[in-house]
């Protein structure tokens, strides 16, 4: 037990007086308290593992159910066991999953101006959620401390206690940021949801590191002056590495408010790299020799292992024979249709993005786009001559096509724009990478009924769902009998943006038994130009009444809703509001594509 003081007060954990309290009043509370710390760690770790399991478990009672729902969709058409709703799931659901914050406010952006913007309003779940990481935290620094004691002894306890929390904490704060975050497909929880928690979360280990500093660095003061405190910390390397490491973190909370993430975003991304690279250094500097250290170690290899991940995913995906090229169009409406040509085939499913980089544009930028559409071709089909036979033809290699559509904005997708515009016919053929796929945590195969709200270009994201579920329908293999897309544009020309892919879609078979299309133009040059091509497809100028819309689907219910929204904050925002006015009369799932940054 001395040799353990000893190695306290050697390695700075400790004051002379500390010393003499611990010798002469009972040094075991002393190392009582360094194992309670210890055990705390590992509590919280058991917590959070206990509390993915307990939501696995719920997800996995569900998935169980919707895909009984779709096997009973074989045998019975109307689906009329599924219309109705539990009124306490309903109540669930009305008032805390899908509840905004605050009346009606969550996905639609807050701006102050054109160049401020303050980000989003979390769910009232999503809130619970953020609450509940506060008070775990909370609780866990301040359980068993003595409050009642000597200041010095709660002074050291609540140091070593924040220390180690904030350590411990950097495991699910790591897994969180990672796009090969485990935890999203065994969950379906989306990215959205673990990087709101990832930003909380985050706050939270400044905080404690911050604690960790003032407990030690406030009662040195009083005792002997601030003079010897900077003295003390310049002439420690132990105390040194801990002041830039929490310096560090600091920085990490200052560069990080919303404003500044969305005016710069791709510099913020890359420094906030590097900061969080600097913590990890210093901080392992300073732990070295301490039970902690096992923690940020954990910590450094899930970090390496993803990013390890990532590359091995690129270099894979597209290097080979031949490498990913993206063909880029210049659209009406400052939009781009990009062709990936994939070097390796690759399977997409609905609800899957992808992330893309274009070295000529920017060599260590990314951003995630939605796959619309995928499809596979001869890689010999734009060769100048034909196969001889069918063997040739069973033996030519396929090559996997990928399309996008992308919004200009600023930075990358500006450049892009850019130099596709000042390009003969608005068109250029650019080496790429592309990394993925990800997401797919939602499935629409459950529901005999099936609305798709899309904004803009958010239409790319519901594409592939109309696809799956016009083929499954004519299978088979779905539960959906009606299928509602809507669709809500500036201009008809922006039509053109998906017109191949809708062609192939409005081709399918028995497509007119279950799919209607409304396409609603808000800025129509003249009212004459909209015309509806047939009963199945029509037209609109201005916008939907939302409330109308869904009404309207409800009435000719077949079997549970599944409501999906893709679009701008306001539009989404909207259909979350007249989704949870359904809840008590009807079975109305409600599903946002998101995703904040």
């Amino acid at each position: 037990m001395n040799s353990f003081f000893l190695a306290m007060s050697l390695a700075g954990l400790t004051s002379a007086s500390d010393m003499e309290h611990i010798t002469k009043r009972g040094g075991s509370d002393w190392y009582f308290y360094e194992a309670v710390n210890d055990d705390l760690a590992r509590y919280t770790i058991l917590a959070l593992g206990l509390a993915a399991a307990a939501y696995y478990i719920w997800q996995i009672a569900f998935r169980f159910s919707h895909h009984l729902r779709r096997l009973a969709s074989f045998s019975d058409d109307r689906q009329r066991y599924f219309v109705s709703t539990s009124d306490t799931f309903a109540w669930i659901k009305e008032h805390i999953i899908y509840a905004a914050l605050f009346r009606s406010r969550h996905n639609q952006e807050m701006q102050l101006s054109s160049a401020i913007n303050m980000g989003t309003l979390p769910s009232r779940f999503h809130a619970f959620l953020v609450i509940g990481v506060i008070a775990m935290n909370v609780t866990l620094c301040c359980v068993t401390t003595p409050y009642g004691g000597e200041e010095s002894s709660v002074a050291g306890i609540v140091r070593n206690r924040t220390g180690t929390m904030a350590t411990v904490n950097l495991i699910p704060l790591i897994i969180m940021s990672g796009r090969n975050n485990p935890l999203i497909a065994m969950l379906h929880v989306p990215f959205d949801t673990w990087n709101l928690l990832h930003r909380w979360l985050g706050r939270i280990v400044v905080l404690e590191a911050l604690a960790h500093v003032f407990a030690w660095a406030i009662p040195k003061g009083n005792e002997k002056g601030w003079d010897i405190v900077g003295k003390a910390i310049f002439g420690s390397n132990f105390l040194l590495t801990g002041f830039v490491a929490a310096v560090a973190f600091t920085a990490l909370l200052l560069h990080s408010p919303s404003p500044v993430r969305h005016a710069f975003y791709e510099t913020f991304l890359h420094l906030h790299i590097a900061i969080a690279a600097v913590c990890m250094g210093f901080l392992w500097v300073h732990l070295n020799g301490y039970a902690a250290q096992t923690y940020l170690l954990a910590t450094i290899i899930l970090w390496a292992l993803e990013r390890a991940t990532r590359l091995i995913i690129i270099v894979y995906r597209n290097c080979g024979r031949e490498s990913t090229t993206a063909f880029v169009e210049a659209m009406h409406g400052d939009c781009m249709r990009i062709t990936l040509r994939m070097a390796r085939p690759w399977t997409f499913r609905p609800g899957q993005h992808i992330y893309l980089y274009i070295p000529s544009v920017g060599w260590t930028t990314s951003h995630p786009f939605s796959v619309g559409w995928s499809e596979t071709q001869d890689s010999m089909s734009d060769e100048k001559s034909l196969p001889l036979n069918s063997q040739d033809l069973m033996n030519a290699p396929q090559k996997e096509t990928i399309s996008l559509l992308v919004r200009r904005r600023t930075g990358m997708t500006d450049k892009l724009f850019q130099r596709a515009v000042n390009a003969p016919d608005s068109k250029i053929t650019l080496r790429a990478f592309a990394e993925g796929p990800y997401g797919n945590i939602h499935t629409m195969d459950s529901y005999g009924s099936v609305m798709l709200f899309a904004g803009g270009v958010g239409i790319t994201h519901h594409v592939p769902f109309v696809r799956h579920l016009v083929d499954g329908f004519a299978n088979g293999t779905v539960a959906a009998r009606r299928v509602t897309l809507v669709w809500i544009i500036q201009s008809p020309e922006h039509l053109e943006w998906i017109r191949p892919w809708m062609t192939s879609i409005l081709a399918m078979d028995r497509r007119r038994e279950v799919l209607r299309i409304m396409l609603f133009i808000t800025r129509p040059r003249n009212t004459k130009e909209i015309q509806s091509p047939s009963a199945t497809v029509q037209m609109f100028p201005g916008r939907p009444n939302i409330d109308t819309l869904v009404g309207m689907e409800v009435e000719n219910q077949i079997g549970a809703m599944g409501v999906l929204v893709c679009g701008n904050g306001g539009l989404s925002d909207d259909v979350r509001r007249v989704c949870r006015r359904r809840q008590a009369h009807s079975n109305v799932d409600f599903v946002e594509e998101s995703f904040s940054w």
